[in-house]
């Protein structure tokens, strides 16, 4: 739509829309203007999220995951990860991290589904998020899973910003970089959807706990792999 029709939509002044549109980061990062003046939205705040997957080294449903064989991921992720310019040098064990990454996913839904979780098939799942069109927003999230919302009076939608490292210890620094991108995702996604970040660590065992983040009361969870559906449920509920 052009300027106007986004200004009356909103209710915001003429001259306020086009700051926002030729100044704000996120526009820079996240929409363009046409010959016509007509601006777009490269993510579409929809479900499924249309464009999305154009950020992503891979990016499908949770039930298109848990189809694929395991080596064919893997090679997909490396081709997405190439299209979207992720560093893929592997001399720190990089493909090693997204192997480990993607059976912590698997057995996470296979723990949802013995618990009792609300079929996960259609939930959208991303691996090496990556939005950096410009020098103004990063967003490098190591997996997002989208939980669509339910009808009202229900729940809203989740999305699950997941930080993986292979380690059993807490470190200060990685909790503040779980928490870091999701003020920029509660944008993206719109408000229809929450965003939780959270730690995993893939290394430690029957862990679940809150960490606060640096400079702030706000904290964050932090599960490792086995108690990872404990982030979930905290949100969903379905266990109770």
């Amino acid at each position: 739509m052009k300027a106007r029709d986004i200004a009356r939509r909103t209710g915001l002044d003429h001259t306020t829309v086009n700051r926002y549109l030729y100044a704000s980061p996120f526009v820079r990062d996240l929409c363009y203007r046409d010959d016509a003046y007509l601006w777009y939205g490269l993510i579409q705040q929809t479900v499924p999220h249309h464009g999305l997957g154009d950020f992503c080294g891979w990016y499908g449903t949770v039930g298109e995951f848990l189809a694929q064989d395991r080596d064919a991921w893997l090679a997909q992720l490396k081709r997405g990860c190439a299209r979207i310019g992720r560093n893929l040098n592997n001399a720190r064990g990089l493909f090693h991290s997204f192997l480990d990454t993607h059976d912590t996913m698997a057995a996470l839904f296979a723990d949802l589904r013995q618990l009792g979780c609300p079929a996960p098939d259609n939930w959208e799942l991303c691996f090496e998020l990556r939005i950096r069109r410009a020098r103004y927003v990063r967003i490098y999230a190591d997996v997002l899973l989208l939980v669509p919302p339910e009808p009202a009076p229900a729940r809203p939608g989740y999305a699950f910003s997941l930080e993986f490292k292979m380690k059993d210890a807490i470190e200060q620094s990685e909790v503040d970089q779980a928490a870091k991108y999701v003020p920029y995702l509660e944008v993206v996604l719109g408000p229809t959807f929450n965003v939780v970040g959270a730690l995993v660590l893939t290394s430690a065992r029957d862990l679940y706990t809150h960490a606060r983040i640096s400079r702030s009361t706000a904290e964050v969870p932090v599960a490792s792999g086995d108690m990872l559906f404990n982030v979930l449920d905290e949100y969903l509920g379905f266990l109770s």
